[in-house]
């Protein structure tokens, strides 16, 4: 089976690294991934789109992920501004970059799609703030996105932010990726009612 990411951000946010390094982690445990980006205007600022395929046999499709079984959203002005949800399967999972509650967002509807525990927050954004000193939220997600999909290990994004960056950036994306994961898991255990570590 293969599984289809969406990434949807602004130009300039790393949507497009974000696709690149989550297929690399891919790649880093052996399986087939491709990713490539759809641009409309290619200016900083501009919606983008960026998909990810990953699978256990090779890949043909080169065609847009229409039907994702994730989306990542870096960032949430655009959730009023393009259709992100659209072709969102019952069961996908959704990670949207902020420290709002759907509900604030306006999104609260989402809590309906699906399994609920399917769909979660992540202050990626200020992570990376933290870490980087830069609002770059893209390895940060894809540390969330490991913690709710299970479709790769937080070990083998770390190792692809490492082939994408040097050092120190490498190191901080890394830290910027774990503390997401953590969130996001700790997020999950509440979910389902799990007693805090």
């Amino acid at each position: 089976m293969t599984f289809q990411v969406r990434i949807h951000g602004r130009g300039g946010q790393g949507a497009v690294t974000a696709a690149e390094m989550l297929s690399v982690a891919a790649f880093v445990e052996g399986r087939c991934a491709q990713a490539f980006p759809s641009f409309g205007s290619e200016r900083t600022g501009a919606p983008v789109e960026s998909f990810c395929r990953i699978s256990d046999r090779t890949i043909r499709s080169r065609e847009p992920v229409m039907e994702p079984d994730a989306l990542i959203v870096l960032d949430v002005t655009l959730i009023h501004q393009v259709d992100l949800f659209a072709g969102l399967a019952e069961d996908a999972f959704v990670l949207i970059n902020t420290t709002r509650t759907l509900e604030e967002l306006g999104l609260s509807e989402l809590r309906g799609h699906g399994v609920p525990d399917r769909v979660r927050t992540c202050p990626a954004t200020e992570l990376a703030i933290a870490e980087l000193g830069r609002p770059f939220p893209n390895a940060a997600l894809l540390g969330g996105f490991a913690a709710q999909t299970e479709q790769v290990s937080l070990a083998s994004v770390a190792e692809a932010v490492r082939l994408r960056f040097a050092e120190p950036v490498a190191g901080q994306n890394v830290r910027a990726a774990e503390r997401a994961y953590q969130a996001v898991a700790h997020a999950g255990r509440e979910l389902v009612g799990a007693p805090p570590d």
